[in-house]
């Protein structure tokens, strides 16, 4: 799934930033940085622009690195390069030193360790760390040299990483692509990007990299990895400040090179320091609780499950009713991915072996690639940095790793309400003209609280106040808009 980016939007209206601002105190996150932390990113200085190389790091800017990325992004947190050497592909994957500006427990450090997580409500967004780091020294950005870790893997034809190195670097972005532009190029749809048509190299690199995000991806389906054709929603703001529309996309090629390659890099990651005894911040999502209602679900495509839970027979399922209703894909992606539950954050000691990432169908699995919008990333890279020392020894202890761990799962779902909350608020503004409408609907949630539906047209999710009280997660019905209320982010149904 496409990651969540930092942009420049128009400004929201006071009411809607009001109830982004209150819905983050109210989830216990921060909405602005201390004085201290502000002070120090102003007091930071670029490290990769000097005429040399700093002592130890090797200089790669001269490789053809490229981003693809959101149009409007700013905070370009990884670059990648792929090379067939031989038979086998050379795949390096460069991210932000954020460490060598935010030293542990520092200002910036501290602020960061509150919300742990950049959060995009799309009326207003609050990153992580200040925008002197996030949008300018930290930011992978064209034309920039700027010091990362490079996580360098060798890939053989059948998709098997052979070995791995990550090392300190200089590296240098030779173009900033964008999604839709390279994935239309891709399918035949559009010429090639302006970068693209202007530098051979650059272009045989974008599709090097789509042939082996396509190869690394039929692996991990082989494996049982679960393939899902989710929507990302988004708020579109007037220069008024008001909602605009809201609108819905699905993840097109160019991202799932980007999503390829980024598992890669956090798989080898994690097994990078469980080799070296050290211990790992694990990304975890466990086998679903509600796995009865998955197989409840399977049957209504005359599909049957096992009744434990099996990663790969899930997948074999979800291909085939991809095939059988590619339609209503998407609203049976949206089901399965409510029922299987969120992932949380889990600290591997050195030497144990881990539960595994059960819709990535991968044992090694460690948040690393987005070190100025994710804390867990910052952790990890502080991690790789003491195994490339030879010291052998943790930043952390493992109390304090175990503590950061909850404390991330914590407030990542605190942004998730967050973002939740004022999206809804956003929606009820837009909706507020439209009482009395009826609408299709997807059941999105169902539980002693209430029942929960998604409509499509606009993509909203709202909670059904009456309707059949039986109703489960996956289950369509027609529904008609009661009431809207922006101040509580509130859309009330009653089935139609």
């Amino acid at each position: 799934m496409r990651k969540k980016k930092l942009t420049q939007r128009p400004s929201a209206s006071p009411d809607l930033e009001a109830i982004a601002r209150r819905a983050m105190g109210e989830y216990g996150l921060s909405a602005d940085f201390p004085v201290a932390a502000r002070q120090q990113a102003d007091r930071c200085r670029d490290l990769g622009s000097g005429p040399e190389k700093p002592f130890g790091m090797t200089d790669l800017r001269h490789l053809p690195w490229t981003s693809i990325d959101n149009d409007d992004s700013l905070d370009l947190d990884q670059l990648e390069a792929v090379f067939l050497e031989g038979q086998e592909y050379r795949l390096l994957v460069a991210i932000a030193d954020v460490d060598a500006y935010v030293g542990v427990g520092s200002a910036i450090d501290r602020a960061a360790g509150v919300n742990t997580t950049s959060v995009y409500t799309g009326v207003k967004n609050f990153p992580m760390l200040p925008e002197r780091l996030s949008f300018d020294l930290t930011s992978l950005r064209t034309g920039k040299s700027r010091r990362v870790m490079v996580v360098e893997m060798r890939i053989a034809a059948d998709g098997e990483i052979a070995r791995k190195r990550i090392f300190p670097a200089l590296v240098q972005n030779k173009a900033k692509l964008c999604y839709d532009a390279v994935a239309a190029w891709l399918e035949g749809k559009a010429c090639a990007p302006e970068p693209l048509a202007k530098d051979a190299e650059l272009r045989r690199q974008v599709e090097i990299q789509d042939r082996l995000a396509r190869i690394l991806r039929r692996v991990r389906m082989a494996a049982g990895a679960l393939e899902f054709a989710t929507l990302e929603t988004r708020v579109e703001m007037a220069d008024n400040g008001r909602v605009r529309r809201i609108v819905s996309r699905r993840q097109n090629r160019a991202e799932r090179i980007i999503e390829e390659l980024m598992v890669a890099a956090n798989q080898s990651t994690a097994a990078y320091l469980a080799a070296r005894n050290l211990p790992v911040f694990c990304r975890v999502v466990r086998e679903p609780e509600r796995w009865p209602r998955i197989v409840e679900l399977a049957a209504t495509y005359h599909s049957r499950l096992p009744a434990d839970p099996d990663a790969r027979a899930l997948s074999g399922f979800l291909r085939k009713a991809r095939l059988a209703k590619p339609d209503a894909f998407t609203d049976l992606s949206l089901a399965v991915i409510k029922l299987i539950g969120r992932g949380e954050y889990h600290v591997l000691p050195g030497g144990r072996v881990p539960e595994g990432h059960f819709g990535l169908a991968l044992n090694h699995y460690a948040h690393s690639t987005a070190p100025n919008r994710r804390y867990p990333d910052l952790v990890t890279q502080r991690l790789l940095k003491a195994a490339l020392g030879g010291a052998g020894k943790s930043v952390y202890s493992l109390a304090q790793l175990q503590s950061l761990a909850r404390h991330c799962t914590r407030q990542e779902d605190a942004a998730n309400k967050v973002e939740r909350q004022v999206k809804k608020s956003a929606a009820a503004e837009l909706l507020q003209d439209r009482r009395g409408s009826v609408f299709s609907a997807l059941v999105t949630g169902s539980s002693e609280k209430g029942t929960w539906v998604r409509i499509k047209n606009p993509p909203v999710e709202g909670k059904l106040l009456r309707g059949d009280q039986r109703l489960k997660v996956g289950d369509r019905l027609r529904v008609r808009l009661v009431a809207t209320n922006v101040e509580k982010g509130f859309i009330d149904f009653a089935q139609a």
